[in-house]
């Protein structure tokens, strides 16, 4: 059987992409049309199609001379200067300023320095080199003129006449970020490097000036000869240094640090303002050709009120060097097509900005979007990158792929027929609906939710407390209980983990750093576990923004009840979280939205209000992140519990646009899942047309998702009708029904399923693996259930031909019927195996191990 199956599995299997067998009798559908935003530029000149070809003449003729096409003119239609808004507030403050001009296809170009500039009042300040230098307080406007075009940007300037101090937290901690000092490689380290130590990324100032000035007395610090410090002979390389020279003598920098030290290296005599928030321009480039390049500025701003530029003191990253390589001043230089986003951290604060790098001279055919608010939102964005979009998919691959994403399960060869016979132009949508309708559809996501909650038995959490949580998580889902309604009644549970299931959420994890940490990212699609011991390096969360989080969860209590098997969780009113650095009490704070008012209240109910509520940023768009994930296999944010600067969603404009309907809608899930699955965006096929065939963030395609491992196992036993056994479940129950995290098999751990140790999305995946190839091939899932459910002998008893045969299986396992090619070779097959009723087993092994079964497409 292995080898006549072999045989049939690759014959079923020589399809372009990932080796699902295609008709070629059934082009996809014409590509969605592409929907521009209203301020989107006009299109660019598209590609005339080619004409018919001629007649060939009687006889040659001369050729005339052809004259040559002149390149459309390039039309530019906006100029901007950056900041829009410029505040000075010292005599040694400046600011850089940056001008950017937008084509009307929508490149973009930096013409900083072909602008023609000029102040209104230039008695206010003095520009040189692109830099602005106060000379008397007032405001004025700076004005651009460039092609034809002005731009504005106002000017404030105060405090002219008087120089800030140069202060220790406020202007040489920076410098040390700036040049690398205090990363995690070198005195960043837990333990410091060659004898010194600074904290990770500043997040101690007080203890680092106490390193620098007192640890080992005049040895990093001369105050009679401060040039002479080994603070500056090290980072200037005049002496022995292991990380090398880090900053030029003469430089800014130096000049900074050496004004310190010549001041007498003192301590601030308070803490500064804190920053505010980080803005970098422009928020968005566009760059056409490989080498073309765009200046940033950054700019912070104080608490007070006050700006600074932070060119040289923010950190400047790219997520893609290839695309969009960024150098120390923050100048991006394109290269290859596609896109990076541009990060710059200062302070606590990492921004970024979008960089779209496109081939020089490109030609793209723009066609308004037809589609849906989805459609419109992701169309834009291919226009950005000048994607084309692959057609829809067919009916038959629609059918399957709705079902499976929807249910979990394939359609049943009379779903696939009628459907497939079905006229009616609206036939899609009704199909979903009905899908929706289906219990399956609760199970797939109380599934999903039990991985991310951790619905496991073990040591602290009895199978009976495991089994009540799951079917009170599927009644919620069941009975279309609002999410956000689930969610509150999760963090606010009290009671016994019998009586309240819901309380079981607080057993599963007791520790309150842990279950703060499992919250964030399970609810709002925050990690915020490098906080815990120092400023996060990649996001603004700090470690007062990670205690002050946990501190909701200080209070919690828990006791044993009458039954030794059950725990009481109650709001024990007493308790405090002590901040590391320091030891003081941290008070309630949440993520992103300042301090809490609990005096007096259950912590935990002031969390719940605030994580549902509008206030809350990240709540709809992470819940709507991973709905889009599941029917796309890849999130807008991916991985879908990662959101942070440094990860930025691939389509901003959609994610909030998803979490303001999800709020719209109520958190009613079903809504959203139906726009999803209307749109033209879902419904695109998986084969890609020139030039999106590299495209994995953009959805100008579908993507081929291998099926999970509860639903494979279904979908399996479906297709063979055989039965499966499960603890706590009766006999046939499904793999997606199974309540306790405990509780699997050989099959179901080979292919991915959470073990539901962490909260982390990735624990349950999808990838394809050497052991899964084999157990399919070798194993007793697949061969084993064909042996059990004995269709072959029942469809031939009932008098059904081979080749009706195929066809039923065909249908059955992949919503389509065999091409004539595949018809032809499997009988082939079966009339030269001697003996055809074995042959016919081998079909539906190989159809079972094929990549058209094993993925959805």
């Amino acid at each position: 059987m292995f080898l006549v199956g072999s045989f049939a599995f690759w014959a079923l299997s020589a399809a372009p992409r990932v080796g699902l067998s295609q008709d070629p009798a059934a082009p996809a559908a014409e590509p969605p049309a592409p929907a521009a935003p209203a301020t989107e530029p006009p299109a660019p000149a598209t590609v005339p199609p080619a004409a018919a070809p001629a007649p060939a003449p009687a006889a040659p003729a001369p050729a005339a001379p052809v004259a040559p096409v002149a390149p459309a003119p390039v039309v530019y239609q906006s100029l901007a200067v950056f900041p829009p808004l410029i505040k000075i507030s010292a005599q040694n403050d400046l600011q850089h300023i940056v001008a950017v001009a937008t084509r009307a296809d929508g490149i973009t170009v930096d013409v900083t320095d072909q602008v023609q500039w000029k102040l209104e009042n230039p008695a206010v300040a003095k520009l040189e080199n692109l830099v602005l230098f106060p000379l008397a307080d007032g405001a004025t406007q700076l004005v651009g003129a460039w092609n034809g075009m002005e731009t504005r940007a106002a000017l404030e300037v105060t405090q002219s006449q008087t120089a800030r101090k140069v202060e220790f937290e406020r202007d040489i901690m920076p410098i040390f970020t700036k040049v690398g000092c205090n990363t995690g490689s070198c005195h960043g380290a837990a333990r410091g490097k060659d004898g010194f130590r600074l904290s990770l990324f500043g997040f101690d100032p007080l203890g680092d000036y106490q390193r620098i000035t007192r640890e080992i007395g005049i040895r990093r610090i001369n105050l009679a000869v401060p040039d002479q410090s080994l603070l500056l002979l090290k980072a200037t390389g005049s002496v022995q240094h292991s990380g090398g020279k880090k900053i030029e003598p003469g430089s800014k920098h130096y000049q900074t640090v050496l004004a310190w030290l010549q001041a007498g290296a003192l301590a601030d005599a308070a803490r500064p303002p804190a920053v505010t928030k980080v803005d970098v321009y422009p928020s968005q480039a566009v760059l056409e050709g490989e080498g073309a390049k765009q200046r940033i500025v950054a700019v912070a701003t104080y608490a007070d009120g006050t700006q600074r530029d932070v060119w040289d003191l923010a950190g400047f990253t790219t997520n893609n060097e290839r695309t969009g390589a960024v150098d120390a001043d923050g100048t991006v230089t394109s290269g290859v097509r596609g896109e990076a986003f541009v990060m710059a951290r200062f302070d606590t604060h990492t921004v970024g900005t979008q960089v779209l790098a496109l081939p020089a001279g490109m030609q793209y055919e723009y066609k308004p979007s037809q589609g849906s608010y989805i459609d419109a939102l992701v169309d834009a964005k291919l226009l950005k990158l000048r994607l084309p979009a692959s057609g829809l998919c067919t009916d038959e691959e629609f059918v399957r792929r709705a079902t499976v994403d929807i249910t979990g399960l394939l359609p049943t060869e009379e779903e696939t027929v009628g459907f497939l016979s079905n006229a009616d132009p609206n036939k899609r949508a009704a199909l979903i609906e009905t899908l929706l309708g289906r219990k399956e559809f609760s199970e797939i996501w109380a599934m999903k939710w039990a991985d991310l909650l951790m619905i496991k038995s073990n040591n602290q959490v009895s199978y009976k407390a495991a089994y009540l949580y799951y079917n009170w998580l599927i009644n919620q889902i069941a009975s279309n209980t609002p999410l956000d309604k689930i969610v509150r009644e999760l963090l606010t549970a009290t009671g016994g983990t019998f009586q309240n299931p819901a309380t079981n959420f607080y057993q599963v994890e007791q520790d309150r750093l842990k279950m703060s940490e499992n919250v964030a990212q399970v609810f709002m699609g925050i990690r915020t576990q490098c906080a815990q011991c120092h400023n996060h390096p990649f996001d603004r969360w700090t470690m007062d923004d990670y205690y002050g989080f946990a501190a909701f969860f200080s209070q919690v209590g828990r006791k044993q009840s009458e039954d030794y098997r059950q725990i009481l969780v109650f709001n024990g009113g007493g308790g405090e979280v002590n901040h590391p650095v320091g030891g003081a009490v941290v008070k309630p704070r949440f993520l992103g939205g300042g301090p809490a008012a609990t005096d007096g209240k259950d912590r935990r109910v002031v969390l719940a209000e605030w994580m549902t509520s509008n206030e809350n940023p990240f709540f709809a768009k992470s819940v709507s992140n991973r709905i889009w994930a599941h029917f796309t296999g890849v999130g807008i944010v991916n991985p879908v519990d990662d959101f942070r600067a440094s990860n930025p969603a691939s389509n901003p404009e959609l994610l909030d646009t998803l979490g303001a309907k999800l709020i719209e809608y109520k958190y009613d899930i079903k809504q959203l899942v139906r726009d999803i699955c209307n749109s033209k965006t879902y419904q695109r096929t998986t084969i890609p047309v020139p030039g999106n065939e590299e495209d994995l963030r953009n959805y100008s395609h579908a993507t081929v998702r291998r099926i999970p491992a509860e639903n494979m196992l279904d979908c399996i036993s479906q297709v063979t009708m055989t039965k499966e056994k499960f603890r706590g479940l009766p006999v046939g129950a499904r793999a997606v029904q199974i309540a306790d995290g405990a509780t699997s098999n050989y099959f179901l751990t080979t292919f991915g399923r959470s073990a539901r140790a962490t909260v982390c999305a990735e624990e349950a995946t999808t990838d394809p693996s050497l052991s899964q190839a084999l157990h399919l091939i070798n194993g007793g899932s697949v061969s084993g259930k064909i042996n059990q459910g004995q269709l072959i002998p029942n469809w031939k008893k009932e008098g059904l031909t081979p080749e009706a045969i195929i066809e039923k299986v065909y249908v059955r396992c992949l919503s389509r019927k065999p091409t004539e090619g595949e018809r032809a070779r499997l009988m082939q097959m079966i009339s030269e195996s001697g003996n055809p009723d074995q042959g016919l087993q081998d079909v539906f092994w190989a159809v079972l191990n094929s990549r058209e079964f094993i993925f959805n497409h």
